[in-house]
């Protein structure tokens, strides 16, 4: 399994939010950053922030996939 925040960057893509504005208005350190673009595992203190900024559940923002 792998997980895809793709449903995040529709999510910032419809308020207008670029990905640096996301990483400073919520604090995300640049490696915590470059895992979620490549689509890896943060913690989920991580998640429940972006959940708690944008008032939304944890499916709302990341899926598992099945690879292959």
């Amino acid at each position: 399994m792998k997980i895809s925040y793709k449903k995040l960057w529709i999510m910032l893509a419809e308020q207008e939010m670029t990905k640096q504005e996301f990483r400073e208005k919520l604090q995300i350190a640049s490696g915590t950053m470059t895992k979620l673009n490549k689509g890896q595992e943060v913690s989920m203190s991580i998640i429940l922030r972006i959940c708690e900024y944008f008032n939304c559940n944890i499916g709302d923002i990341c899926d598992a996939v099945k690879i292959g």
